[in-house]
């Protein structure tokens, strides 16, 4: 890296490239894995484009890196990563992650944080989160799907989850997001002890790797989990997702409003916070979604009478499913933090 500063700056008649301690720390840490020739080519591109070297070189550098690698197949690069400020609520798991920030990013042993587990409501924002969570850290987010590997290498999933662990550890440090891991651990009576096999392999490797992973698993269906991995040192945490309260709706519907080019100052936010109550994240911005389609085929604008149609025309998952919502609510009580 500082080579290729240098060789900039002196094509530019010594001007400095511009940076901060620590992004450079994040940029050289995230050229691990790779051969010096391709480390070169990545630390000149990161700098020749503006001579600088930000935040916002981080996502391009870690696709790259992950291209060359040839990671595809067994995990998939997720480029759009969550900022925290676009996720409303969840003010514990932020500040969690914000007391670990440092050390995972700044040091190296056996005492960094392994990663968490989400349960709880479906549309809740607990994949949002995940994504949140390296994006706040500068890291690559690589998914692991499950299915993928159970369809795409039948016979041969124990082997290739342990390929794809291992690729995540080339691309360290880096977030590894698991969603609905219940789908791929749930055991089941016809699968040969596949699930079985699985469980073993992933609990092995969450117990003995040594590359700074951050591991982020989502979970819908918390009964289907095996107990060997919810229990304490698995994770770090378990963390309860649940429907957002008056406060953070209105919170969500400014960050809905906002990213389509709607200003948030222009609607009763409190107002359409108390009428969507029982909602969840993915509801609310759905209900703008909505709002955004009648408008144009009314050919007019946004407004708060269209914001309240859509929310009495939708019939929440808390309302459909409440059952089910009440039970993992039951079982959420003094087994999780509250996210």
């Amino acid at each position: 890296m500082r080579e290729e500063a240098s060789r900039w700056s002196e094509r530019n008649r010594n001007a400095r490239v511009r940076t901060d301690n620590r992004t450079l720390q994040q940029v050289v840490k995230n050229l691990r894995g790779l051969s010096h020739g391709e480390a070169r080519v990545l630390a000149r591109k990161v700098i020749c484009d503006d001579g600088a070297i930000t935040q916002e070189d981080l996502p391009e550098l870690n696709k790259t890196k992950f291209q060359l690698l040839d990671l595809e197949g067994v995990l998939s690069f997720e480029y759009d990563t969550a900022r925290f400020v676009e996720v409303g609520g969840l003010s514990n798991l932020k500040r969690w992650l914000a007391e670990r920030q440092g050390i995972f990013l700044g040091a190296e042993g056996v005492d960094l944080p392994k990663g968490v587990l989400l349960v709880g409501v479906q549309g809740g924002g607990k994949s949002l989160a995940a994504k949140a969570v390296a994006g706040l850290w500068g890291l690559p987010l690589l998914r692991l799907d499950f299915a993928c590997l159970y369809n795409k290498f039948f016979g041969e999933t124990e082997r290739n989850l342990r390929e794809a662990l291992s690729l995540a550890e080339q691309m360290a440090p880096c977030v590894l997001w698991i969603d609905e891991i219940e789908k791929g651990l749930a055991s089941g009576e016809h699968d040969g002890g596949v699930s079985q096999r699985v469980l073993g392999t992933l609990l092995t490797w969450m117990a003995e790797r040594k590359a700074p992973v951050f591991m982020v698993a989502t979970a819908n269906a918390i009964d289907r989990l095996p107990p060997e991995l919810v229990r304490k040192r698995r994770f770090d945490e378990l963390f309860f997702v649940d429907l957002p309260d008056q406060a953070v709706r209105a919170e969500i519907f400014r960050i809905h409003l906002a990213r389509r080019e709607l200003e948030p100052t222009g609607f009763d936010l409190h107002l359409l916070a108390l009428a969507s109550a029982g909602f969840s994240g993915a509801e609310i911005e759905q209900v703008v979604v909505s709002a955004l389609y009648a408008a144009q085929a009314q050919q007019q604008a946004v407004d708060q009478t269209l914001l309240l149609h859509a929310i009495h025309n939708t019939a929440p998952l808390s309302v459909v499913m409440a059952e089910n919502l009440n039970a993992l609510r039951a079982w959420a009580q003094g087994r999780t933090v509250m996210a």
